[in-house]
């Protein structure tokens, strides 16, 4: 068994994080034309890690990042005051993919958000990722709305 270890993220983990966004066919379109000038990733990071309803996961394996994902905690009116939790960016190294990987780092985010007194975990994936939907639906979550987007 393989030295697992989950931990905040670090700006040191920058680079690895974008190679990990980057690592799929919708990511290599959205990140690698960005991953060149590190700035923005870099003041994305500050203003993630200041915040502390947002948890940037890293899970390392041997000494060797493969794996993130972003947990923000929200609070709201709706449903009598719910507090959330939104998985998003999960995001697993191409070679350790179908390992259990992604199973724990979900279930890591969800007892992370029992502890914080969430009611409800809720994430969205693209459409186009079958896969992820299977694997989403077999650890128990629904497909249960319908999202939208507006690019500004």
């Amino acid at each position: 068994m393989a030295n697992r270890h989950y931990r905040r993220a670090v700006e040191a983990d920058l680079p690895e994080l974008v190679r990990l966004l980057a690592d799929d066919e919708l990511g290599s379109r959205r990140e690698l034309r960005e991953a060149e000038d590190q700035r923005p990733f870099r003041d994305a990071f500050h203003e993630i890690d200041s915040d502390p309803n947002q948890y940037l996961l890293v899970v390392e394996e041997d000494g060797a990042l493969i794996g993130m994902l972003q947990l923000t905690f929200i609070s709201g009116l709706a449903r009598g005051g719910l507090k959330r939790g939104q998985i998003e960016a999960v995001r697993i190294a191409r070679h350790r993919r179908s390992a259990g990987v992604g199973q724990a780092m979900v279930e890591w985010a969800i007892s992370r958000c029992r502890d914080e007194g969430c009611g409800l975990v809720q994430l969205t994936t693209d459409r186009s990722r079958t896969d992820a939907h299977r694997f989403y639906e077999r650890l128990g979550f629904e497909p249960s709305h319908v999202g939208y987007k507006l690019n500004l």
